[in-house]
This record gives C-alpha cells, sequence and structure tokens, in this order.
C-alpha cells in the first residue's frame, strides 16, 4: 500500500460524499488517501484492525478462512460502504479477512480517530446504520446462495456484483483469484466462465473480465443478486433524499 498524492479526484465514496458538507470539511483531514494494490490484504481474522477504509474505486472482499484454509468469500465492499465495520459495532478486530480484489483507491482513518468521528449524534453515525443493515443482509444472503445456488449462478452473481461497484462492464480477475473467492475447484470456474463466453455474455481474455450483456447475465443468476441490489439502491435513495 501506499500514499496517493494528489489525490486523482475528489472522494467518491457514497458514504463521505453523503455527509453534510460542514461535518466532511471536518472529517477531510482526518483521512489519507492510499493506493490499493490487487491481492492486498488489509485484515486479517482476529488481528487488531488499526484503519478503516471508505473505497474510492476499486473492490475489496470479505472473505471467511475455514480450519483446512479454504477461503470463500462473504461480502463485497466498492465505494458504496467502508471496510472495518466492526469498529463501527464496538469490536476492535476484524472477524474476516479483507482482500483487494479490483485495485483501486480508499480513504482511510486511524480506528481512534473514526470513534470520535461517529459518535450517536453525528451524521456519519446515521449513515453507517443504515450501511450496516445493507451489509449484514449481504452476508445472510451470501449464505443461502453458497449453499442453495449453482456455481453458475454464483458466478453470476459475483460478476455482476463486482460491475456495480466498479462502475464499468471491464475489470481485471483471473480465473484462480474467482475460485478462491467462490470457494471452488479453478477448473469448476473455468467451465462456467467458458459456457457463459460462448452464450456472449461476458468476454475473459488475460485477466479481463467484460460483461456484454448485463441483462442477460442477470437473468442467469440467482435471485441474491436482484435481492442485494434491491436494498442497496433502497438504501441509496433514503440517502439522496436526506441530501435534497
Amino acid at each position: 500500500m501506499s500514499l496517493v498524492y494528489p489525490p486523482r479526484s475528489p472522494v467518491e465514496n457514497r458514504l463521505l460524499s453523503a455527509l453534510p458538507s460542514e461535518f466532511k470539511a471536518r472529517l477531510l483531514p482526518n483521512l489519507e488517501l492510499v493506493e490499493l494494490s490487487y491481492k492486498e490484504v488489509l485484515y486479517q481474522p482476529t488481528n487488531p484492525i488499526e484503519y478503516v477504509y471508505f473505497p474510492n474505486h476499486g473492490v475489496v472482499s470479505l472473505v471467511t478462512i475455514l480450519e483446512d484454509s479454504t477461503a470463500v468469500e462473504v461480502a463485497l465492499v466498492g465505494n458504496e460502504g467502508m471496510v472495518g465495520l466492526s469498529i463501527f459495532l464496538g469490536v476492535e478486530t476484524s472477524l474476516h479477512e479483507a482482500i483487494v480484489q479490483v485495485p483501486g483507491e480508499a480513504m482511510r482513518m486511524k480506528t481512534d480517530v473514526f470513534k470520535n468521528s461517529v459518535k450517536p449524534d453525528s451524521p456519519l453515525h446515521a449513515l453507517l446504520l443504515r450501511y450496516t443493515n445493507t451489509l449484514m443482509l449481504q452476508l445472510s444472503q451470501s449464505t443461502a446462495c453458497i449453499s442453495h445456488h449453482s456455481v453458475k449462478e454464483r458466478c453470476c452473481r459475483w460478476l455482476l456484483m463486482t460491475c456495480d461497484r466498479v462502475h464499468s462492464d471491464k475489470f481485471p480477475i483471473t480465473h484462480d483469484f474467482l475460485a478462491k473467492m467462490l470457494g471452488v475447484r479453478r477448473a469448476g470456474v473455468t467451465v462456467v466462465a467458458g459456457g457463459l463466453q460462448k452464450a456472449g455474455l461476458i468476454r475473459y481474455s488475460r485477466g479481463q473480465m467484460t460483461i456484454l450483456d448485463h441483462q442477460g447475465l442477470e437473468a442467469v443468476s440467482c435471485e441474491c443478486y436482484r435481492r442485494v441490489k434491491e436494498e442497496e439502491d433502497a438504501s441509496r435513495g433514503i440517502v439522496q433524499s436526506k441530501q435534497l
């Protein structure tokens, strides 16, 4: 991880952008812009959380590690949210490994400063309550998805959710990393991706994924994608209405 100077763009994290101007102005001096590198591990389970992160660009995966070292992704965080929500909930360590799946940038803040900035009467506290509800839905939906839906359905859900968070139909990913996130063998992902490519839904070449038919991919995906997206859209609408 490295610091990025000067900032490439204004703050694009939606939580920070939704804050009242006066409060945000007081908060910004305590934030530093950092680069998120591909596969960079931000947190490991049970380790103390030193910083919370508000992604501007890129995507971070929250991953559960089993005793046999198997890793399964349970949630994605892009510029709609923050990484380190455990601190907001009063827990000093992370339950999950947080690993960068799509490189980008984030605004990070030391945990002690964050605690002082997120008092119950602060605008940030209200936003994070709503975001917590959305993330909890994603976590619970992921559990149901892993248990009841096929690798093909789950792969489509993952691609769509990543696309929504990078705000682009093209993003870097390898079959090995996607297999790790889905908790399946690489060969299974290769077969599924090959089928989606033959159907004209995606194009995959040299570590770059391109979604060619968003609606077609959504039709193949399980209902988990639509359920989470509906809640995210509803939450975004509430935040926007408060800004008006």
